[in-house]
């Protein structure tokens, strides 16, 4: 085993350079200032207090820069795992409690194992077959219930603990009439300035501009409206230790929900990572991005940090700001270090109303308007998964949504490839040919042979799609009293036992009709295990060919005369 797949980091250590190190620190110092508003704010929603946000986005990334793959994502604390981190232990626990805190190190680092595990077992590849559209749905409903939770912090209407979508909607009308309007004052003129800066300074963090305009209001109208509510001071110091539950009862009990967290952290990675990997020309290993994400969680969860994944607007800047290696992603952790030392103690002016003001544009850059309405436009298979998992966020447990979402891929999915195209094929006609070629007969007409029919599976023969192909059979046996079928299996990618059952079970049957099953073209993967399987031996070597001309010199023999003798149509060479 190379030292390198132990320990990753050994392969971008070559490429440091004093260029790569200027270029990786002005990254780190633009990623560390925006991700200290958005650690605050993150872990508010995830309902722990504001440092274990920035405690994570000191932990996290480091460990998964050293041990992923990707050269610019940088993980931490991100919106939709911080919702569901809530979501999770306030069934268990008082949100702000040392319990709730306890339970949230556990869930964290239930997660890293499971996305440790996953690597180890090179389980990588099963992200391709979650739809980004889950993620779309999902983190579309989890901004407008993050969303809904600061509305009382922004309107001053108080909201019994525990309530549900509807019914904090419900209390929230009814409460019109007590509106505080000096939160809802510093409230919007944070949100207001923090989007007025950016479109104005995009270079700078509008978001901790919005921050601070929020606080000097909430000093001048301190006078006037004591019951201003502020965020507190943060303790300025290095990630405290900790230590995760490890009895078997909590184990037990969080098990569901950390693989969820689990699954949604891996997928949110996955998905950033390639996606600037397809700017940056990089080629990212999935196995060794899902190790890097468990060891960032397990590792986080000793530091008071709480579940984190890669972030796409840390991860988009990073790019953008032009880093070269993963030590972008450590510079921002020290500087972050050094950022929460030195202004710590000016949170105590931070009003929760400003937070939640902050939090509001933060849920509003979540919901990926394009996406929604290009799929809601083109597809109706992915809108119907898209609206699912919207609403099931909504309704539903958290937990319960991404597993209905990441489900119904997976059976739109298998829908997919449970159904393969299979064109008919003739032969070419043309005087300029040398050489016999098959053309499906919807893209141009042409003659068929009345005795054989050429088709061509476009897709894998397993238990999913066998079905399907029994019934094309069928269907040519009953229609066209066919009984000699030429497959041409170049587009097979494979054939599983149950597949490979049922080709000989019809292969039979056209046997017992004087005619029989025949395959050209098979790929050396797929007869290698056709052999092997004795699909070959039960069906008979002589059914199977290289060549074209060779499988219907072969099956021309078995043709009755007497049909051939009338026909018109005449497409072999062998008619002649």
């Amino acid at each position: 085993m190379k030292l390198e797949s132990i320990f990753p980091f050994l392969v971008w250590f070559k490429l440091i350079t004093k260029e790569s190190i200027k270029a990786d620190f002005l990254a780190g110092l633009t990623g560390a200032v925006i991700v200290l508003p958005q650690g605050v704010a993150f872990a508010t929603i995830a309902g722990l207090p504001p440092e274990y946000g920035l405690y994570t986005a000191m932990v996290t990334p480091v460990i998964a820069a050293l041990f992923g793959s990707s050269f610019h994502l940088v993980s931490g604390p991100t919106t939709a795992i911080s919702i569901v981190v809530f979501s999770a232990i306030s069934h268990h626990a008082e949100p702000g409690t040392p319990e709730f805190l306890s339970l949230a190190l556990t869930l964290t680092f239930l997660a890293g194992v499971y996305q440790f595990a996953f690597g180890l077992a090179r389980l990588g590849a099963l992200v391709n077959f979650v739809s980004h559209t889950v993620v779309i749905g999902f983190t579309a409903g989890a901004a407008i219930l993050i969303a809904t939770s600061q509305m009382k912090h922004i309107t001053g209407i108080f909201i019994p603990k525990g309530e549900s979508f509807l019914h904090t909607w419900f209390d929230l009308i009814h409460g019109m009439s007590s509106i505080n309007f000096y939160l809802l004052l510093i409230a919007i003129a944070t949100l207001i300035v923090a989007i007025v800066s950016k479109k104005i300074m995009p270079k700078l963090p509008n978001l901790l501009i919005g921050m601070v305009v929020g606080s000097v209001i909430a000093l001048f109208l301190k006078d006037v409206a004591p019951d201003i509510k502020l965020v507190g001071e943060i303790p300025a110091q290095l990630p405290p230790l900790s230590m995760p539950t490890f009895s078997l009862a909590t184990i037990k009990m969080l098990a569901p929900e950390a693989f969820a967290v689990a699954l949604l952290g891996l997928i949110e990675a996955v998905s950033i990572s390639r996606a600037v990997a397809n700017k940056s020309a990089q080629r990212i290993d999935a196995n060794q991005e899902f190790i890097g994400q468990g060891m960032s969680n397990m590792v986080g969860s000793f530091f008071s940090s709480y579940a984190g994944s890669g972030s796409f607007t840390r991860s988009g800047i990073n790019y953008e700001a032009g880093a070269k290696t993963p030590l972008s992603a450590i510079f921002a952790a020290i500087f972050l270090i050094i950022i929460v030392l030195l202004i710590a103690p000016l949170t105590a002016y931070l009003p929760i109303a400003a937070m939640g003001g902050i939090i509001l544009l933060v849920a509003y850059n979540l919901i990926d308007f394009h996406h929604i309405k290009q799929t809601l436009s083109f597809s109706k298979a992915e809108s119907a998964i898209l609206l699912t998992t919207f609403f099931a966020t909504l309704f539903l447990e958290l937990e319960f949504a991404i597993y209905l979402g990441v489900l119904l891929s997976l059976i739109l999915f298998l829908a997919k490839t449970s159904t393969p195209e299979i064109p008919t094929l003739s032969i070419e006609d043309s005087p300029k040919s040398t050489h016999r070629k098959f053309v499906n007969i919807y893209e141009r007409p042409l003659k068929q042979c009345p005795q054989l029919k050429i088709i061509r599976i476009d897709m894998s023969v397993y238990f999913g799609s066998i079905t399907h192909i029994q019934k094309r059979i069928a269907r040519i046996v009953e229609e066209h009293g066919i009984h000699h079928i030429l497959i041409e299996a170049s587009g097979i990618n494979f054939i599983d036992l149950a597949g490979a059952e049922a080709l000989v079970a019809e292969n039979n049957s056209l046997l017992k009709q004087g005619g029989g099953l025949y395959f050209v073209g098979l790929k050396p993967s797929v007869y290698e295990f056709a052999a092997k399987s004795c699909f070959i031996k039960q069906i008979g070597n002589d059914h199977f060919f290289d060549a074209k001309s060779q499988a219907i010199q072969k099956i021309y023999k078995h043709f009755d005369q007497s049909i051939c003798a009338n026909c018109k149509s005449r497409i072999f060479e062998e008619c002649g």
